[in-house]
């Protein structure tokens, strides 16, 4: 595997040099087909995630400077729509969406046309790579380079670009695909390597935390959009997933990501979901969790705990629930 690594990361710093070379020359045609033969590296599944983490770093870092001279395409008056048809020529699927990602970044910040649209057509198109890893990585990217693109509560891609709520659904609905690639992975391969899918499973998992944790940093998710939009959505994918690594894990991103004065909130509708997790999940593990994070709230912050909450009684009645 170490060979089979050191083989890509030579193609693609040669291939790198000739799509540097040809931008240099305003060779744009010649420079993607460089950049397509690059990605290629990353269609291979003779990788483990450690190593092909390493090779999709290495090959993202490069995709920089055709981004680079994107922007500046688009600064001297280049229309982004012609280059964002452009790339779809690639011959590729896998190269082909990541030269479309890179582009559908500038072409968002360009404002020629609203940022929710952009953005629901590059998800949509995610949906061309269906193998598990590969899969997973793109929509790694795609979080990626449209996360300071969405219009966001504040943003300047905010209003005729869309509102909170389209950058809700584009990040909820990449995340979806994201949990889906990754539960898929469990179920491939022979039954004798069930261990080491596990472990390379576990290895992979901050990729869909990430997506839970950009949630969680969004202006525009405030209380009441986090309890009628937000949660509603995690908690039912996560249910939906019918696989005890994803529903614990999870469980664990949501009460670490969100605040603690939004857990308080929306306690019934956290707690009430332990009751319908597989029965190999270690429940004990995210009640305590859960508890910790609003003990230490109560804490730090005794004030700020609502007259109108029994936290206690919550947590007395969906621990005998669940028992």
């Amino acid at each position: 595997e170490k060979e089979r690594l050191r083989e890509a990361k030579k193609v693609t710093k040669q291939q790198a040099f000739y799509m540097k070379r040809a931008l240099d020359a305003h060779k744009t045609e010649d420079a993607m087909k460089a950049a397509a033969t690059m990605l290629g590296e990353l269609r291979t599944s003779l990788l483990g995630p450690r190593n092909y983490y390493d090779l999709y770093i290495e090959v993202t870092q490069e995709l920089r400077h055709l981004e680079e001279f994107f922007q500046a395409e688009q600064a001297n008056g280049r229309k982004m729509l012609e280059l964002y048809e452009l790339v779809q020529c690639a011959g590729n699927v896998l190269p082909r969406l990541y030269l479309l990602l890179t582009v559908g970044s500038v072409y968002i910040a360009s404002k020629e046309a609203p940022s929710k649209d952009i953005l629901k057509d590059m998800v949509e198109m995610c949906r061309g790579v269906q193998h598990p890893m590969r899969g997973l990585f793109l929509r790694n990217y795609l979080s990626q380079t449209s996360k300071d693109k969405l219009p966001d509560a504040g943003s300047e891609y905010a209003g005729e670009g869309g509102t909170v709520t389209d950058a809700i659904e584009f990040l909820v609905q990449n995340w979806a695909e994201m949990v889906r690639l990754w539960v898929r992975m469990q179920h491939q391969g022979a039954v004798r390597s069930r261990k080491r899918r596990e472990r390379e499973r576990k290895q992979l998992r901050i990729l869909v935390g990430a997506s839970v944790e950009r949630l969680a940093s969004m202006d525009g998710v405030d209380l009441d959009m986090y309890k009628t939009v937000v949660l509603p959505k995690l908690l039912d994918q996560l249910t939906n997933s019918e696989d005890a690594i994803a529903q614990q894990y999870l469980m664990d991103v949501i009460i670490a990501a969100f605040p603690d004065a939004f857990h308080l909130r929306t306690l019934e509708q956290l707690l009430s979901t332990c009751t319908s997790l597989l029965e190999t999940v270690n429940v004990k593990e995210i009640l305590v969790s859960a508890m910790n994070r609003i003990a230490g709230f109560a804490e730090e912050e005794p004030d700020a705990i609502p007259a109108d909450i029994n936290a206690f009684e919550i947590f007395n009645r969906h621990c005998a629930s669940v028992i």
